[in-house]
């Protein structure tokens, strides 16, 4: 049986891995999004005042994983947002998610580092044997 969804860290070098999972491929890559966040700052300190949508399209999981968490990261960047609230749908290689956050304020967040992509290292899209899915890959911070 599938685990809940969750999300974890590992160590990788100087940079950090991030990890979801889910009982579906959109919940894992919606946990591996908010791991990326936490990464950053704690989500449970992001209020849920600003909606953005993307939209990926990929040949496989992984490519379509790095795609998504990239288009996370550049919404980061490019408009000072963090996000503490995914959702993801995926329909064959396209997927369509939605975030949730706010402008980011140095002084309450105090975020710790800065993400600037996810990278193809540990890059990894899979069915576990108990049916979870898991999304991971290695961020540049």
């Amino acid at each position: 049986m599938a685990s809940a969804p969750s999300f974890e860290h590992f160590a990788h070098q100087a940079d950090m891995g991030v990890r979801g999972y889910g009982r579906t491929r959109d919940e894992a890559f919606a946990q591996a999004a908010l791991a990326l966040t936490a990464v950053v700052v704690p989500p449970e300190t992001i209020v849920a005042r600003e909606r953005v949508c993307v939209a990926c399209e990929a040949d496989d999981d992984e490519l379509l994983l790095l795609d998504w968490l990239n288009a996370v990261v550049y919404q980061m960047a490019t408009h000072r947002l963090i996000f503490g609230r995914f959702q993801v749908r995926i329909a064959g290689m396209r997927l369509a998610g939605e975030m949730w956050g706010e402008p980011i304020d140095v002084a309450r967040h105090q975020p710790g580092v800065e993400v600037k992509a996810a990278t193809v290292t540990a890059l990894r899209v899979a069915r576990l044997a108990d049916g979870t899915w898991l999304a991971q890959c290695v961020v540049d911070v």
